[in-house]
């Protein structure tokens, strides 16, 4: 099998995620007509099946698929196709289908943004050696089945909902998987998760990526689907016994990307410092800067209407805007991409004027 084409990738993608759903196909440029009759090779060839239970259909591989590309790539499959893990031997109860589907799709959307997922791709964790890093760059993916070769040390955050974590130049970005609703949330585990990735990071876990002294924000990025699931997220209370998402402060920032191609930019705009800043000074050279007298979060002033940079969509500076919007009675003035307008909108009603961007002219300028 030739590994550059679609059907690797796709037998690729379903080996490290256990199950593959079938909203991946965008992600990997497969048209309807395309996708039908590749299915129906992969199928014909004993390669893959369909695994449907609860009302749920996922791709597996067969263990002629898993063989196959064993024997093509073993550095990169051995660790899921071998044991008893989780992505070789799949269970069928609902919640850990529905998780390994999931993890599918961020997967997808990583490598469409062009960040590493497969291990011969980056340097293994914890390797402590600067030399097994110099050959990698950043951004890079690492999947939670990875931070666990701790073993004993990640009991406690072995409940975490995180999918793995995304290290970039200026940040590290916990993700998540939410749907398009609040996901099961318990704030304890994640902050012990956060305190167990900013101990590992100033230990060098990534010997030779970053510095060790270095203070790296963790922050959080929640993969959603419509758009409009971000104003579900930042107007959730937590639910029964707070036990869904809220935004409790356990991340100071909390990223909403739509399961899109929009989404894709989104990835690569917060994997990359220097095309935010450059971004960022863009938007603020006809407005004035902060004023520090309004007592209120914001980037710059628009006359004499406070102003926030919203294209990064963190929900957790925006519901801080609009709870100060509200007690101070004042408007603000937001700027976003046009994709996300609508939801936000919605969200602050009155209390905003919408500036949008056009994203299909932004990513001509600065992706092709």
């Amino acid at each position: 099998m030739d590994t550059s084409s679609k059907a690797y990738k796709l037998l690729s993608l379903i080996a490290i995620s256990g199950e593959c759903s079938k909203d991946v196909y965008p992600f990997l440029y497969l048209t309807d007509s395309y996708n039908e009759k590749l299915m129906t090779r992969l199928k014909s060839d004993g390669l893959i099946k369909i695994h449907y239970k609860d009302k749920l259909r996922g791709i597996r591989l067969t263990r002629r698929g898993k063989d196959l590309l064993l024997s093509l790539s073993p550095e990169r499959f051995s660790n899921n196709l071998t044991d008893n893990s989780e992505t070789n031997r799949p269970r069928s109860d609902l919640p850990r289908r529905l998780r390994l589907q999931q993890a599918s799709i961020a997967y997808a959307m990583l490598q469409c943004a062009g960040i590493p997922v497969y291990p011969e791709e980056k340097p293994a964790l914890f390797s402590g050696n600067p030399q097994d890093s110099a050959k990698f760059a950043l951004p890079l993916f690492y999947t939670a089945r990875e931070w666990k070769e701790l073993g004993a040390e990640t009991i406690k955050i072995n409940n975490s909902r995180s999918l793995g974590i995304l290290l970039c130049e200026d940040a590290l970005y916990v993700l998540y998987f939410t749907g398009n609703h609040p996901i099961k949330w318990e704030y304890r585990t994640e902050l012990r998760l956060k305190a167990f990735l900013n101990y590992h990071l100033k230990q060098d876990i990534f010997a030779g990526l970053c510095q060790k002294n270095t203070d790296y924000p963790i922050k959080a990025i929640f993969l959603g689907s419509p758009m409009d699931s971000a104003r579900i997220l930042m107007e959730s209370n937590g639910g029964f016994q707070k036990s869904y998402f809220y935004l409790d402060g356990s991340f100071d920032f909390m990223h909403f990307l739509p399961v899109s191609m929009e989404g894709i930019t989104m990835l690569k705009l917060l994997s990359s410092p220097a095309l935010q800043s450059t971004l960022n000074t863009l938007l603020l050279s006809d407005l004035e800067p902060v004023n520090s007298d309004l007592g209120l979060i914001h980037d710059a002033i628009k006359g004499t209407t406070p102003v926030l940079l919203s294209y990064n969509f963190d929900m957790l500076r925006l519901s801080r805007f609009k709870t100060a919007l509200s007690f101070h009675e004042i408007t603000g003035h937001l700027i976003c991409f046009d994709f996300q307008k609508d939801t936000l909108q919605s969200y602050f009603g009155d209390l905003a004027t919408i500036e949008t961007i056009d994203l299909a002219k932004f990513e001509r300028r600065f992706f092709h």
